[in-house]
């Protein structure tokens, strides 16, 4: 890595970096359509961000450090970057040169507090794994160590020296460009930048906190304990630490290996169908779930003696540093969203899309609700089975014009958002790769099934509650309507609405289509993104949040 110039060389280089690719923006978005040029400035948008993205690929390889999770950061804010950049960057790959073996030595010394060569039996000075937070050895625990942990194998990860003045220095200069871009009316009103990057900060100091990752570890075993399916590396908490942390070495198959897999007798298409059932399990069932099952994170440990017809192999999850969950928050205002449907309660509708995280507070919903009628109206009224069989061009055409929508309005998904649908679309290629006729509309049903039954029979009380209110102010309406009638014939209430009857039925249309608009962000938000990595998936999201209600609400609208 190239912080060896120093903190303030690294500092520098990259506000070079960004100084210039704003001065760009600004010559080019800004500048030249306000002399009459934007058609000059258009023709050549899409190479130059081509060119931005490979160029910052270029300056993460070489700095390494918090910058290559800037760049898979950025990968996934499909929400907010255009595809250009995104689809550049999502190749980014955690991996840089590893760090000399005498300084990895020293640190984790330092750290234990003891001679490595007391700590441990020994340890293989050559890396299994280099990362740009972290790198890993092979090792063995004393016996000592073994009696008491029950295994002798082990991985010993550890940070790489200096790994915590990089981060506070990366993001020192990230907070400084935030600062730039937000004097910037445009990208202050359609993007909150400082949210985004303090996420981003809160998830890369986690990752460089191994104490955190293995409580990770130990609350994800917990989960699937007693599963014969799922396996997950047993933490040595005697030699582990912030900055150095040993697990069980659990190294297999990995997940995508199929040759592999064929030669230890592992059917690949029961690996995907085990490996999506175990993933929504996590996601529909736990709420708590791996956000980073690349095939490095996936091992698959063949079970010795399995009988024919049983299940042959375990599938061992490692690197616990990113995780996800999906708070009963989100759920109840999914929830509230659609009661507010139900209900046509159109202020309430709002406020829940706002307490979702999806609309930030400078959106204009009028014109949120024109951009997304049009592309609601060619998928509302479909069912599974009818998405299931719709053309992929289709839901690709789909995907370029509603990523445009997202960009050009003040949308911002929340981070569990992201995790969600980073963690379904590694899902999602993972099985497709191991068996290309794999059906994760099979894999899913069950679970989406399931949330409708739990989604309806709580929208169904709460909807009772709204009916109650509703009788509550319909019995007190012909009092209302008598004080009403008794303020006109003394004079003291003046009405000056020539054109009233026009105004009302103009609201009642803004109405229907505000509805339609503010229903399809909310309902949509998750999958849409989503259908650009993968599409069938992204509309099982879309199904999941209540696709058929949505459909038998929109069903009226079109009646008089």
């Amino acid at each position: 890595m190239a912080d060896v110039a120093g903190p303030r060389a690294r500092y520098r280089r990259i506000l070079r970096f960004a100084g210039r690719y704003m001065v760009q923006a600004w010559w080019y978005e800004l500048f030249l359509p306000r002399i009459g040029l934007a058609a000059v400035a258009a023709r050549g948008r899409a190479r130059r961000l081509r060119t931005l993205a490979r160029n910052f690929h270029g300056l993460a390889v070489e700095l390494g450090g918090l910058m290559i999770k800037v760049g898979q950061f950025m990968s996934s804010r499909l929400d907010v970057l255009p595809p250009e950049i995104t689809k550049e960057l999502e190749g980014l790959q955690d991996e840089v040169p590893p760090v000399d073996f005498a300084a990895i030595r020293a640190l984790a010394e330092a750290e234990l507090g003891v001679d490595l060569d007391r700590a441990y039996e020994w340890v293989d000075a050559e890396p299994l794994a280099a990362a740009s937070l972290g790198q890993a050895h092979r090792a063995r625990l004393t016996a000592a160590d073994a009696a008491e942990t029950g295994f002798a194998d082990v991985v010993v990860k550890v940070q790489r020296p200096g790994i915590d003045a990089i981060v506070d220095v990366d993001l020192a200069a990230l907070r400084r460009v935030a600062g730039w871009l937000r004097r910037v009316r445009v990208v202050r009103e359609h993007v909150d930048l400082p949210a985004l990057l303090e996420e981003f900060a809160a998830t890369s100091r986690e990752e460089i906190d191994y104490l955190h990752e293995a409580r990770n570890a130990e609350r994800f075993a917990e989960n699937f304990a007693g599963d014969g399916r799922v396996a997950v590396p047993e933490v040595a908490w005697e030699r582990t630490t912030r900055r150095v942390l040993t697990l069980a070495d659990v190294t297999a198959i990995k997940i995508n290996d199929v040759d592999g897999l064929r030669a230890a007798g592992i059917d690949p298409s029961q690996v995907a169908t085990a490996f999506a059932n175990v993933m929504f399990d996590q996601l529909f069932v736990d709420g708590y779930f791996h956000a980073d099952p690349h095939p490095g994170n996936i091992f698959v440990t063949p079970v010795d003696g399995a009988a024919p017809g049983e299940r042959a192999f375990t599938l061992t999850f490692i690197d616990f540093g990113m995780m996800g969950e999906v708070p009963d928050g989100l759920r109840r205002n999914l929830q509230r969203l659609i009661i507010a449907v139900a209900a046509r309660n159109s202020r309430q509708m709002i406020e829940s899309i706002r307490a979702l995280g999806v609309l930030l507070p400078s959106a204009d919903t009028a014109e949120l609700e024109r951009a997304m009628t049009a592309l609601f109206a060619r998928f509302g009224g479909m069912g599974f089975a009818e998405l299931k069989d719709v053309d992929p061009r289709e839901f690709r055409d789909f995907a370029v014009q509603f990523g445009d929508v997202m960009r050009a309005l003040p949308f911002q998904l929340p981070e569990n958002f992201l995790l969600i649908v980073r963690a379904v679309s590694l899902t999602s290629g993972m099985c497709s790769s191991l068996d290309p006729a794999f059906n994760v509309w099979d894999a899913v049903e069950p679970y989406a099934a399931q949330l409708l039954r739990d989604e309806r029979g709580n929208a169904a009380q709460a909807v009772a509650a709204e009916a109650a209110a509703m009788a509550g102010i319909v019995a007190r309406l012909p009092r209302r309507l008598d004080d009403l009638v008794t303020k006109i014939d003394d004079g003291r209430l003046a009405v000056d609405t020539p054109r009233l009857d026009q105004r009302l039925r103009a609201l009642e249309r803004t109405s229907r289509r505000i509805v339609s608009a503010v229903l399809f962000a909310g309902l949509f938000i998750g999958g849409g993104v989503l259908v650009l990595q993968a599409p069938v998936f992204g509309f099982v999201l879309m199904g999941v949040s209540a696709l058929p209600l949505l459909h038998a609400v929109f069903a009226g609208f079109g009646r008089r």
